[in-house]
């Protein structure tokens, strides 16, 4: 039930006629880009508004990116139009062409109702905490990429759960309900490589590439052992790819940041003589233009990013709360 703070003239919600006295003076030249707006109590004053209700507006406007909060000194306008319904905040670990598809896609799925800005941690706690705690009434939605080594779940559940959409890495220890579009890694390497038993049952040994510094490698070692254990592959992990372990008829599965395994394995083959695809088998996660035609073409486990925006987009718009596993495919070519 809504309360009289809530509701005024004409069952406007109340807050909302702050937002409208504030477009009005723009609107009237009475502001412009970069004036200090009036301040909480002469806004609790001239528009008989309780402080909760007259925050409840300002925090609105801070969303639509109209005015601007600065510390001590109060709020500012910073732009004079709000164009779009949405303002989305995507925090993204680097950027790479899967950041790019998952970006594109959800511009492209909120074209005309929503802004996006992009931000980059860069694996950086401090700077992740920052860019979150310094826009947190900033935005009415923030997508967001974890991958950090420190637990970031006190920060990240700073943004409203309505507001929170985490996507990529399935981050534990959240509190509320929350939209959460995952990769699940044990589950994907699993199913794929059961997908793809007929074509590595002709190799002696799979081989995975485990970087031990990536945060999602142990979920991977763990599907990887599940799927060799319950199929009786002869199996191998190594933190990196050594020609002293380089053997004939062993198929490898890298993982590995820039795909400098792939370069590294390939190179390797063409020294000892080997074929791709024959005498040494070759599994890449995610897929890229260049996995199309290296070599032939690089058999790849790889996640449906595209669909990971998409989904993004659909739970923004159509306020949805959803925790599912992402899509990944499996495609086969020349390398194994």
């Amino acid at each position: 039930m809504s309360t009289t703070n809530e509701i005024g003239n004409g069952s406007r919600m109340k807050y909302l006629q702050l937002v409208d006295h504030i477009y009005a003076l723009i609107e009237k030249n009475d502001l412009h880009i970069g004036d200090r707006i009036p301040s909480l109590k002469q806004l609790q004053d001239q528009l008989s508004m309780s402080k909760e209700t007259v925050l409840k507006g300002l925090n609105y406007l801070l969303e639509k990116g109209v005015i601007e909060s600065v510390y001590r000194k109060g709020y500012y306008v910073k732009k004079i139009q709000v164009q779009h319904s949405y303002r989305i905040l995507l925090l993204l670990d680097k950027m790479n062409p899967m950041r790019e598809q998952i970006y594109q896609s959800l511009l492209a799925e909120t074209k005309g109702i929503a802004d996006i800005d992009v931000y980059f941690h860069h694996h950086n706690f401090n700077v992740f905490k920052n860019i979150i705690t310094e826009n947190i009434n900033n935005y009415t939605h923030f997508v967001i990429v974890t991958f950090l080594k420190e637990d970031p779940s006190s920060i990240i559940n700073l943004v409203p759960p309505s507001k929170r959409i985490i996507i990529d890495y399935n981050q534990l220890e959240l509190s509320g309900l929350y939209a959460c579009i995952y990769q699940d890694y044990e589950y994907d390497i699993y199913n794929s490589l059961s997908l793809l038993q007929d074509n590595i049952k002709k190799y002696k040994n799979l081989v995975l590439i485990a970087h031990p510094e990536a945060l999602h490698a142990k979920h991977v070692i763990k599907g990887f052992i599940s799927y060799c254990e319950e199929f009786n592959v002869k199996y191998n992990i190594q933190s990196e790819v050594d020609e002293n372990k380089f053997e004939k008829h062993t198929a490898f599965i890298t993982f590995s940041r820039y795909d400098s395994d792939d370069v590294s394995l390939i190179k390797l083959a063409k020294k000892h003589g080997f074929t791709l695809g024959y005498d040494i088998g070759l599994i890449s996660y995610n897929d890229t233009d260049v996995k199309e035609i290296l070599e032939g073409g690089i058999t790849v486990i790889s996640t449906d990013f595209q669909a990971m925006g998409k989904t993004t987009a659909e739970v923004i718009l159509q306020k949805k709360i959803v925790n599912v596993r992402n899509p990944t495919q499996v495609i086969i070519r020349n390398s194994l």
